[in-house]
């Protein structure tokens, strides 16, 4: 699958419409209904989890206030709403280290309003509720879990024939873009990260991948060198990604899916651009391949808007972390309608 507009295109088309990234996208056609998702382990194991399915309904009562709390803004839903006629396209999306499945929710009602389908999930081990080490560890299944996941949608009675088998893609924040990047068809290389490391002692990657003991055994470098692509997956939106140098230079080069790839320039505790964002696309194949940088976006701009008490409320109990809150209500406002914007021009195109 290629673009249908030109890349160069479409990134004038994507400045050009920036200042007016505070305004709807369009006008909503649609509520956002929501389904529980329970994704059971297909090869019989305990890797269990759970996530939402949110899609576009004609039903216009029972909203309610949903994925919120005292520091997160919630989303409007419809329980068990039924699914507008026809076929949609569908969006699995994949949370960043120790998120989960509610951290998109926004993006997930702006995709819905405008007929998408937006399916995410708990990753075991390193999910807000899940953090186990043995899980953490067995870090290839984090892109199987989206398969995974996909494979029940498609399976779901009331909503698997609701999906757009042409059209299907994928969302991934920091830890989701490393996943997204492996369903696209990159290779987990663990000597090239190893020689990576010790040239970059201090990287915090490299710290936080040796600490969760990554590709340390033989067994465990066969599993995670192995191709966990998925080719139902048509088009992929990768939001400042961690942990590119971990993937083989020729992998990357073989990578045929349309990407959007957008980097976050400002450094609130982020990603260094220059070895991840930046990196991945100079190995990426130039044809179809879109990348942003927008110069307000910080890494947990991607994150839910916030509330008028979180960065209150997380300074008096965990200040070190307030930075994840910071310009967090209308300035992250403004950049999640410019992310929404880039994410259905490029999925439009494909």
């Amino acid at each position: 699958m290629t673009l249908k507009t030109p890349i160069c295109a479409l990134f004038t088309l994507l400045l050009a419409t920036a200042s007016a990234a505070t305004e709807t996208y369009r006008a909503e056609t649609y509520r956002t209904g929501v389904i529980d998702l329970a994704v059971t382990d297909s090869d019989g194991g305990t890797r269990n989890t759970q996530g939402f399915l949110w899609y576009p309904t004609d039903q216009v009562t029972g909203a309610v206030a949903a994925h919120g709390n005292a520091v997160w803004e919630p989303i409007e839903v419809i329980q068990k709403a039924p699914a507008a006629p026809g076929q949609h396209p569908l969006v699995l999306m994949s949370h960043g280290l120790f998120g989960n499945a509610r951290n998109q929710a926004w993006l997930a009602q702006a995709l819905t309003a405008q007929g998408y389908m937006v399916a995410a999930i708990d990753h075991p081990g390193t999910s807000s509720f899940m953090r186990d080490p043995d899980l953490r560890r067995a870090l290839w299944e984090r892109p199987r879990d989206i398969s995974r996941t996909l494979d029940q949608i498609l399976d779901l009675e009331g909503f698997g024939a609701s999906v757009d088998q042409e059209r299907i893609f994928m969302a991934g924040h920091s830890l989701g873009g490393f996943t997204a990047v492996a369903l696209a068809g990159g290779r987990f290389d663990p000597d090239k990260l190893d020689g990576f490391c010790a040239d970059h002692p201090g990287e915090r990657v490299c710290g936080m991948l040796t600490g969760w003991e990554i590709a340390k055994t033989a067994a465990d470098r066969e599993m995670m060198s192995a191709d966990l692509s998925d080719a139902r997956i048509a088009g992929f939106a990768i939001f400042d990604l961690g942990a590119t140098q971990s993937f083989s230079t020729e992998s990357l080069a073989a990578i045929e899916k349309p990407m959007l790839v957008i980097g976050a320039p400002l450094d609130l505790q982020g990603l260094d651009l220059d070895i991840e964002s930046r990196a991945l696309v100079a190995a990426l194949p130039q044809q179809n391949l879109l990348y942003l940088e927008p110069e307000t976006l910080s890494h947990f701009d991607f994150l839910g808007v916030c509330t008028d008490r979180a960065l209150d409320l997380l300074t008096a109990s965990e200040p070190e972390d307030d930075y994840i809150f910071q310009d967090g209500t209308t300035e992250r406002q403004k950049d999640h309608q410019l992310i929404v914007k880039a994410v259905l021009d490029f999925f439009a195109n494909l």
